[in-house]
């Protein structure tokens, strides 16, 4: 055991010490080549060397089985491409926020954000792992909105110490999920902005329908929404075909409910812009973990139907 932690130790170093000194390389660049070869750098090297290629293909096989290979292998690269794109843009965030400047948020949540702010109400803000999901919070900052979030802590401290320091380099504060749970329930309870991403697997979630398949659901969206009396809006940073600039969209808030009314609805929203830009969700993601009640696995897309959470920076 004490073999094993020391291993552990030496490569999440390693791991660190490749990832800060890609990331200080891609910096030298201008930014629309650093973004565009951070993408071709995921697509083409870390993501089939780390087994995120296969295991995209491995969830795109599991929910669109009649896709031909070809198209499966197309929105897999898409996807490498939009996670390695996002990861330096977020590395770069006074950048990315130049960037930004000139976009303004269209839907109709926006309207429903600014009545809130005039009341003085709770805003929770509800996305997934989805195109850049720190542009709409890039954008409502500079429009003077304070939005904190929460986020789960990775497994190597090493990177989730520089990446955790980009979260909240954004707008409002950041909270790790567990340890700091209670900030984020402040922050929402005084009236604050927050946000948080509802797509991975949640052991003790509830078993909803995601892409066609049962997935366990987070509830918290919805049990914190009806207790702090939040307005829970979906938001997405939706990228642009040039691969550089973004769509902010702020569609118009959750009814409040039953929590999991709330949470398919929440679903639901995902799953049409996921529809519409297959290429830009996290198809890396161990999603479909889901174990019947009889014990049968439900889905599997590596073999296994448990576990930690793996891949890449969840938020």
């Amino acid at each position: 055991m004490a073999q094993h932690g020391a291993w552990r130790a030496v490569t999440d170093r390693a791991t660190d010490l490749v990832l800060r000194g890609l990331i200080a390389g891609l910096r030298l660049l201008p930014y629309p080549q650093r973004v565009a070869l951070g993408g071709a750098v995921s697509r083409r090297v870390v993501g089939p060397l780390a087994g995120y290629r296969r295991r995209a293909l491995a969830n795109l096989a599991l929910i669109h089985p009649g896709w031909p290979a070809a198209r499966r292998r197309a929105v897999a690269d898409a996807t490498l491409d939009n996670f390695g794109r996002t990861l330096i843009e977020n590395y770069s965030g006074t950048d990315l926020a130049r960037r930004l400047a000139g976009t303004r948020p269209a839907g109709p949540g926006l309207a429903a954000l600014e009545e809130a702010r005039a009341a003085g109400r709770a805003v929770l803000f509800v996305t997934g792992h989805f195109g850049n999901h720190e542009a709409p919070r890039h954008v409502l900052a500079a429009l003077g909105y304070r939005v904190g979030g929460i986020y789960r802590a990775m497994r190597n401290p090493h990177v989730n110490a520089h990446y955790v320091a980009t979260l909240g380099a954004v707008s409002g504060e950041v909270f790790e999920q567990g340890r700091q749970t209670a900030g984020f329930v402040r922050a929402l309870r005084a009236g604050g902005m927050m946000t948080i991403l509802f797509d991975v697997h949640d052991a003790r979630g509830i078993p909803l329908l995601f892409l066609g398949r049962t997935a366990l659901t987070t509830t918290s969206p919805a049990d914190l929404a009806r207790r702090y009396d939040a307005v829970v809006i979906p938001y997405f940073g939706i990228r642009r075909p040039d691969g550089l600039d973004f769509e902010v969209v702020l569609e118009a808030p959750v009814a409040h409910g039953p929590p999991e009314a709330m949470m398919r609805e929440m679903t639901a929203r995902l799953e049409a812009r996921i529809a519409e830009h297959p290429g830009q969700w996290l198809w890396v993601h161990r999603r479909w973990k889901y174990r019947a009640a009889d014990g049968a696995a439900d889905a599997t897309t590596d073999g296994t139907t448990d576990g930690a959470q793996g891949g890449p920076p969840a938020g």
